[in-house]
């Protein structure tokens, strides 16, 4: 289905209704009609304009895909291009999606199904009074949706955040670690990238130019609030995740210490016996060489200093 349109009524008649070519939809003030389309085929797209009464500048805004959020005012209406994803995509890869917003109505446009519209339909459906509900506060209800939309997708990153930490710690897997690590600093990014331009969309909505210039209700003030708090959410898990690779670091670091400090000892050890060796293996003819039984005299010391670097190493806490 590329086009649906629902029409809620004050009274809890609600209902789907097709929308007729070329042809305006009556809508009494204590109705709403809300119009989603998930393809933007143009014969559905004038449909729904023509439903409305959509001016041909608004029209031509939903047509088109320019990857950009932001917003048109029209003399009925406004338009809100923002950006979406979807709430279980790994790749939290942008969905754009156009909103018109006026008097008693409600149009909602993307390229693809969006969750965040299905969450909220689900959300609504059982509600038997949503035609009292002004366009603004409608809409201030589905953009509250595509938010929680972007509060699941930060809450599994922090999630793979936590395995990695696990995994730093652990020391298992480098490779593998550092690819997870590359992988969730590109989903923040586009995450980041999808998201806080919805600023230069919704932040207008907060002038009193614009409020005073609708007569279609004032958008949620919360909205604007929760954008905010979704964009910190974004920053945090970046910052989380510096601090993953500032553990693995700091794991590597100790790996890396506690070999030099394996070889040291080792080295420590081995280093009166091979003074022993060196001393016992000089060219000179001295009595003391003469003696077979002096063998295991030497070897004896190399032990003896052997078992005390190791006493003290380990009476230092050094092993």
């Amino acid at each position: 289905m590329t086009i649906r349109a629902l029409h809620y009524d004050a009274n809890g008649i609600d209902r789907e209704v097709v929308l007729a070519a070329d042809a305006a939809f009556q809508i009494d003030p204590d109705q709403l009609l809300w119009i989603d389309l998930d393809v933007r085929n143009p014969d559905d797209l004038r449909r729904a304009a023509a439903a409305v009464g959509l001016e041909p500048e608004g029209l031509s805004r939903l047509s088109r895909v320019d990857r950009r959020s932001r917003i048109l005012r029209l003399p009925d209406r406004l338009v809100l291009t923002l950006g979406a994803v979807d709430a279980d995509d790994p790749e939290a890869i942008r969905r754009e999606l156009d909103i018109v917003i006026g008097a008693n109505h409600v149009i909602t446009v993307h390229d693809e199904p969006l969750t965040a519209i299905d969450a909220f339909r689900e959300e609504i459906d059982l509600e038997n009074k949503v035609g009292d509900l002004d366009a603004a506060t409608f809409v201030g209800g589905l953009i509250d949706t595509v938010h929680t939309a972007y509060f699941r997708q930060i809450e599994s990153i922090e999630r793979d955040i936590d395995e990695l930490d696990e995994q730093a710690v652990l020391a298992r897997g480098d490779e593998h670690f550092l690819a997870s690590v590359l992988v969730l600093r590109r989903r923040i990014a586009r995450l980041r990238r999808a998201l806080a331009p919805n600023r230069e969309a919704l932040l207008p909505l907060e002038r009193p130019d614009v409020d005073r210039l609708t007569d279609f209700g004032s958008i949620w003030p919360g909205t604007i609030q929760r954008l905010e708090r979704a964009i910190d959410g974004v920053e945090n898990a970046r910052e989380l995740l510096v601090g993953s690779f500032d553990l693995y670091l700091g794991r590597a670091s100790q790996r890396a210490n506690d070999v030099m400090k394996a070889l040291t000892v080792v080295s420590a050890i081995a280093l009166p016996a091979v003074v022993l060796a060196g001393v016992m293996g000089m060219n000179f003819q001295p009595s003391f060489f003469d003696q077979p039984d002096n063998f295991y005299v030497v070897v004896g010391a190399m032990v003896v200093f052997a078992i005390a670097i190791l006493a003290v190493a380990r009476w230092r806490r050094w092993i």
